[in-house]
């Protein structure tokens, strides 16, 4: 039994540590989360801006022609011969190493079940999106001879050739499945080995669910969003931009964890252990959404200026990251205000977390 005094100090342990507080912050947290967000923002309009354009998006350019490169060379590539482009023959050689049943190129392929091209197939094809989805679709297609796509808004199955994995035993045939497809996502990540320029690469993760919203009437030909979105990949919205547009929102939330941290130690005097800066603490959760509504508001803005009202020139410079980013955050406040003074759970879980390290270090 707790005598009273314990049993009260238990209960402000248990207030002040692990219960959902909303948030208060000064004017100088908002500034500086302002400040972050303004600052990402401005990288997001003259560094990343349309796919291919942007030097951010050279840069993840080059950056995922390089992985490719470094992975077809851990698999047995001996580098490209002289003259031509190291980056295509690598794609080249994982192209015929990681061959897959699901890999249609144009509608000719699915015997004209539906329409499709060589720069929109690998958002149609399910299995080619670099995500649980993808890897479940991947391993589904691997295993039945089928490949899966979506169009107007639908799923649709198509039987393949007999497709058959590697492997003794239904364990070492999912291994081989999931390293096929690893591989051929490589093969695809940037481009196809005999495309010009950049090339169709593969999707954000997630981003070819947005198919299945066969909704609305948007532009001059009164397309439904989900034309809208295979048309925006066809233009260059892949992983590659993808990375590109990730840059600003880590910017944003890297500088407002590291002034807010500085805030706490230099301005409020605290020690160190009290100023990591975890996302259960309600001031750096609102400091983090004040920047990245900062940084979606100036995103949504430029794009709306040069866009002219154009809802595939919208999108193409819209930051998808930024905005997911956001809407996390909004999502988890909202939470919190709508439960303040319940038990924060993941708290509780992170308070568990580091006492079972401390037991088995000390054991």
């Amino acid at each position: 039994m707790m005598s009273t005094s314990q049993r009260i100090a238990l209960e402000k342990r248990i207030q002040d540590d692990f219960t959902l507080k909303t948030a208060r912050c000064d004017k100088y947290d908002y500034t500086i989360a302002g400040t972050c967000g303004v600052i990402g923002g401005l990288i997001d309009i003259f560094l990343v801006g349309m796919p291919g354009e942007g030097k951010l998006t050279q840069f993840a350019d080059n950056a995922v022609d390089g992985a490719v490169e470094k992975f077809a060379s851990a698999f047995g590539w001996k580098g490209g011969s002289e003259g031509s482009d190291p980056t295509k023959s690598a794609i080249g050689f994982l192209e015929r190493k990681f061959k897959v049943n699901y890999d249609h190129r144009h509608g000719g392929d699915v015997d004209g079940l539906f329409r499709m091209n060589t720069k929109n197939h690998h958002i149609k094809s399910l299995a080619h999106s670099p995500d649980l989805v993808g890897l479940f679709f991947s391993i589904l297609d691997q295993f039945t001879s089928t490949a899966h796509f979506v169009s107007d808004g639908k799923l649709i199955a198509v039987d393949t050739e007999t497709f058959e994995l590697k492997g003794n035993n239904f364990v070492s045939k999912v291994f081989s499945g999931f390293v096929n497809w690893i591989g051929h996502l490589f093969s695809d990540m940037a481009g196809s080995s005999g495309a010009a320029g950049r090339g169709s690469g593969i999707p954000i993760p997630f981003f070819s669910l947005l198919q299945f919203i066969n909704v609305g009437e948007f532009g001059q030909h009164r397309q439904s969003f989900a034309t809208v979105a295979v048309q925006v990949f066809e233009k260059g919205y892949d992983l590659r931009h993808g990375l590109a547009m990730a840059i600003p929102v880590l910017t944003t939330e890297l500088l407002v964890r590291i002034t807010w941290t500085v805030k706490q130690r230099c301005y409020h005097k605290k020690a160190w252990g009290e100023c990591i800066p975890s996302a259960t603490n309600p001031e750096l959760r609102r400091m983090l959404l004040v920047a990245h509504g900062t940084l979606c508001l100036m995103d949504a803005g430029d794009a709306a200026l040069r866009s002219g009202g154009e809802m595939i020139q919208f999108l193409l410079r819209t930051n998808l990251i930024g905005w997911v980013r956001f809407g996390t955050l909004a999502v988890k406040e909202l939470h919190v205000w709508y439960k303040a003074g319940g038990i924060d759970v993941s708290a509780v879980d992170e308070y568990l977390d580091q006492d079972l390290r401390r037991m088995l270090k000390a054991g």
